[in-house]
């Protein structure tokens, strides 16, 4: 396993005669969807260690394994493939269970590109991260936050811009930060 995951793969479930069917392609929503981001050791500490648990799963139940999705990442204890809302439904629980306000589950990608951002992430970065087929709905989206951040540096320079009158002196035509 390497240091990158890559997004080329969709699973997506509909009403079918009244029944839930559950979609697999090779295809993404756009060609921006489909990319390789880095894969940070702590997930892939926890990646690894779901492989082998559903290894361990595949030989205590034997043939009743269902193996056709042995390529999936997420299954359940005897190989089927976990429904993709699934993480959308329990997450609300999850945070509950833990004391935290309600938010989509969605809502966790613009707290991570909120995040990336306030860490000096550029927007253009950000949209590769996020898989946006366009520059411009990255910044629409997060600008705001952009703007923000440029206050607050501004802000920061001015705290050492022109406040130390004490040190200013014939050959200094600024003043210096406090060291």
């Amino acid at each position: 396993m390497n240091d990158t995951f890559t997004i080329a793969h969709t699973v997506t479930t509909f009403k079918h005669n009244g029944k839930t069917v559950q979609y697999a392609k090779d295809k993404t929503k756009n060609q921006s969807s489909m990319r390789s981001l880095p894969l940070i050791p702590f997930v892939k500490e926890k990646l690894l260690a779901l492989k082998e648990q559903q290894k361990e799963d595949r030989n205590a139940f034997g043939n009743s394994y269902v193996t056709k999705y042995q390529s999936y990442i997420y299954v359940n204890e005897i190989g089927e493939l976990i429904r993709p809302d699934y993480i959308s439904g329990e997450f609300p629980v999850l945070l509950k269970k833990n004391g935290l306000r309600h938010i989509r589950f969605h809502d966790t990608r613009h707290s991570c590109a909120s995040l990336l951002l306030k860490n000096g992430v550029s927007m253009k970065e950000i949209q590769a991260w996020l898989g946006h087929s366009d520059y411009g709905t990255t910044a629409n989206l997060y600008a705001h936050l952009d703007v923000e951040i440029s206050k607050f540096q501004l802000s920061s320079i001015g705290k050492y811009i022109g406040t130390n009158p004490s040190k200013t002196s014939e050959t200094d035509s600024f003043n210096e930060p406090p060291i």
